[in-house]
């Protein structure tokens, strides 16, 4: 399956960059270019990429407010982050936006390219220095997941995917990634299958 691509950036240097990158890798196909965030919004409207590598610091539209309008009304289309910028501001604000990843413009171009394709299968993808800053954050809480993280865990645990664990429990599916992302950086994991594998053996999920 081609997973099709659309870049966001408002350097034209960095979208060449990335598409000349991509293009090399027979799965993943660059279907358009947005240089602000209003035209990401349009173009991701109009074709319905699987992926939208979104840059936060854009003219017009920032790359945060693009990512909630996308998330919000595309539900298949999906927002991985790819920026400079990793202040727990910015971190924050595109993981509540609803993006399904957060990578920084420096990752090695094999993390990148597993990156778009951990996106497409809607599993979180995370700069290890963006991880940590997730972790940071959430120190004073650390090993305690609260009550609705717990819920949104036990029911990844059943096998539900975000859509239908946000239908479930009347959320949105971007609220359902935001409590995911807090539940990996609070277990010090990265994936959906290690976090439960990691609250099952602390004691949070029932075991098997």
């Amino acid at each position: 399956m081609t997973i099709r691509v659309l870049l966001a950036d408002d350097h034209p240097v960095v979208r060449s960059g990335l598409a000349g990158m991509l293009a090399v890798e027979p799965d993943l196909e660059v279907v358009g270019e947005a240089g602000d965030g209003a035209q990401a919004v349009a173009l991701a409207e109009t074709l319905r990429p699987d992926i939208v590598l979104m840059d936060l610091r854009m003219p017009v539209l920032d790359g945060a407010s693009a990512t909630a309008t996308i998330t919000g009304t595309l539900p298949g289309v999906r927002v991985l982050v790819l920026t400079t910028y990793e202040t727990d501001t910015d971190i924050l604000r595109a993981v509540e936006a609803g993006a399904t990843g957060y990578l920084l413009k420096d990752t090695p171009r094999d993390q990148l390219v597993a990156g778009v394709r951990a996106a497409a299968r809607g599993e979180s993808a995370l700069s290890p220095s963006v991880a940590r800053r997730l972790v940071q954050q959430v120190r004073g809480d650390a090993e305690r997941l609260t009550a609705r993280e717990q819920e949104v865990l036990a029911s990844v645990a059943r096998g539900l995917s975000n859509a239908a664990i946000g239908r479930e429990l009347f959320i949105t599916e971007a609220t359902v990634k935001t409590h995911l992302l807090r539940a990996f950086a609070k277990l010090g994991v990265d994936d959906r299958t290690r976090a439960v594998t990691v609250a099952i053996e602390r004691g949070i999920l029932p075991g098997a």
